[in-house]
């Protein structure tokens, strides 16, 4: 761990075997656990909390004080869990007293020139391409991936398992499971490529397309789809993840197929 090009505060609680590169910065009140990989010309500032095995590339920014004019000096962090690889020059901002933390579960990929904005909570095995942008209050559920130069609206919610198109602009919520793509954000499918490599079978992938094919294809009202989902698609975990997550929406879902306009 000693790198006698790199500043590392000595209240910081940094792991024996962990490898810090010249030109790091790390200041105190940070963790960083067991097997950890830290490239050159990484900052991770005070509130950082790193998991074991993560690998840090050049130029990343952990932790620092939140974009976000409300932000008093009140103590916040940022948490990153297990296996989770930052490439280069990503930034993720530390929480404010909303939520007082920015979470990234285990086993995420953060390809380079992320931004994760304060009080962002990432789920578990995650994807976010290059030049993702997250704005303030974001969640992301787990398997969730979202493609290169992605933006997203503050306190949005990408549902587990779905598919954003890269270059899209979010100002909806994306449900659990599906394809999102076109401007604006609509439904453009179920990711079946992405539930097969994460172990569904057919018949359950089918299932889900049944739910949305009722709710985003043949019927032009939400309301009256949920309604007939409950009362003809037999309950499973996932008929009843969809329903409580639309219901759930506080800035609404996403459009569906059948309200695509082509100009």
């Amino acid at each position: 761990m000693n790198q006698p090009l790199s500043y590392i505060h000595p209240q910081a609680d940094i792991a024996d075997n962990v490898v810090i590169e010249p030109f790091v910065s790390i200041s105190k009140n940070v963790t960083v656990e067991e097997g950890t990989w830290i490239g050159p010309n990484v900052s991770i500032m005070e509130g950082a909390r790193i998991g074991k095995n993560c690998k840090i590339f050049p130029g990343a920014v952990i932790s620092a004080m939140p974009q976000d004019l409300k932000y008093n000096d009140e103590d916040s962090t940022v948490e990153i869990g297990n296996n989770v690889t930052v490439r280069e020059c990503v930034t993720i901002n530390r929480g404010t007293q909303y939520n007082n933390k920015t979470s990234i579960g285990d086993d995420c990929l953060l390809m380079a020139y992320v931004h994760v904005a304060h009080d962002c909570v990432i789920g578990n095995s995650a994807i976010l391409a290059n030049n993702v942008n997250l704005a303030g209050h974001i969640n992301i559920g787990d398997f969730a991936v979202l493609g290169g130069m992605t933006a997203i609206h503050q306190f949005v919610q990408v549902g587990a398992h779905a598919y954003v198109s890269g270059g899209s602009l979010v100002r909806k919520d994306v449900p659990p499971y599906v394809k999102a793509g076109r401007e604006p954000l609509s439904y453009v499918g179920v990711n079946s490529v992405g539930l097969r490599r994460s172990g569904y079978a057919n018949d359950k992938i089918n299932h889900i397309l049944d739910i949305y094919r009722t709710l985003f294809v043949n019927n032009s009202n939400i309301s009256k789809g949920l309604g007939l989902v409950e009362a003809k698609v037999p309950a499973t975990k996932e008929r009843d993840e969809i329903i409580s997550f639309i219901r759930g929406s506080v800035r609404g879902v996403m459009k569906g197929f059948y309200q695509r306009h082509d100009n």
